[in-house]
């Protein structure tokens, strides 16, 4: 097995719901009719979000912060697909391949099970391997269950070199 390396990475996000009626909800890249969106400096797309963050620190490139800070107006409504895009490419250029993603939502609404084949259709082909997302309730504790907002946990597992 010399040559051969596997890592993995953590990533975590959490936005509160909007105040903003006209805010959309996307979660894993898809949209959530008729649901309260996120506030948020990009799309707030927190399961992408968290995804992307345990990409990169399983490659050792940082955090999501590090690379679209919410500070530069040029991720300002920014498509978090298309920054997951981007940290794919980013983890690519050092020599890693993709093998999964797994990921967690805590929230108390909206219901994710109908969407779910959706997010894990769009967030598998933009990382090109599987990803997989699994909602938990916060059964009515803290923030979260109180329906302030939605948080996500993810866990990527990266390999380089052969067996």
């Amino acid at each position: 097995m010399s040559g051969f390396a596997v890592r993995v990475g953590q990533g975590f996000d959490v936005h509160r719901f909007s105040d903003d009626p006209n805010r959309r909800l996307i979660l894993g890249g898809v949209a959530f009719d008729g649901a309260r969106g996120l506030d948020g400096h990009s799309d707030a797309d927190a399961i992408a979000h968290a995804v992307a963050d345990a990409l990169l620190g399983a490659a050792g490139l940082g955090d999501i912060g590090q690379h679209y800070p919410d500070t530069d107006p040029t991720w300002k409504g920014a498509d978090s697909i298309a920054l997951l895009a981007d940290v794919v490419g980013k983890v690519r250029a050092q020599g890693w391949e993709i093998g999964n993603v797994d990921c967690s939502v805590v929230c108390e609404e909206p219901k994710l099970a109908p969407h779910r084949d959706a997010m894990q259709a769009k967030l598998s082909t933009t990382v090109g391997a599987p990803v997989t997302v699994k909602g938990r309730r916060a059964e009515g504790l803290g923030a979260l269950g109180r329906r302030e907002g939605i948080a996500c946990w993810a866990v990527a597992v990266i390999v380089k070199g052969a067996l």
